[in-house]
């Protein structure tokens, strides 16, 4: 019998996340984000008292967009959520999953000794998790 493969966050996150200041306009991080597949920015922490945000793609479309207010005249702090929801790169991403779904999440920046590893969402966790990784 085989044991259960346990599949950790740090296995199947990006490693790639595209980063701002809260001060930053929506345009100006808009147009410094260097990743395509990129649906979230985490904000920087201010100080080390200060802890890290996150400003979504979604997030732009339903406060700027949608409500017709000019990028450049927004500034991320005012649309991004703080403090964010993070997960340990050592987790389950069973238990990952779990987390997303009770507290309605899609993705969350991956984060351990006060340094942003990555960003996971349900789509790393399905598509790269659930494939076996000798799948062709």
């Amino acid at each position: 019998m085989r044991g259960k493969r346990i599949i950790r966050v740090r296995d199947v996150m990006k490693p790639r996340v595209d980063m701002v200041e809260g001060m930053s306009t929506v345009a100006e991080a808009l147009n410094a984000m260097i990743h395509v597949d990129t649906k979230a920015l985490v904000v920087r922490k201010r100080d080390e008292d200060d802890e890290y945000g996150i400003v979504t793609l979604g997030d732009i479309a339903r406060k700027v967009l949608a409500r017709d207010r000019a990028p450049d005249r927004v500034n991320i702090y005012e649309i991004m959520s703080k403090p964010v929801i993070a997960v340990d790169s050592h987790m389950d991403i069973r238990y990952c999953a779990r987390l997303f779904d009770r507290l309605n999440l899609s993705r969350a920046p991956v984060i351990e000794a006060e340094e942003v590893l990555g960003m996971i969402g349900f789509t790393d966790m399905v598509i790269r998790g659930l494939v076996d990784p000798d799948f062709e």
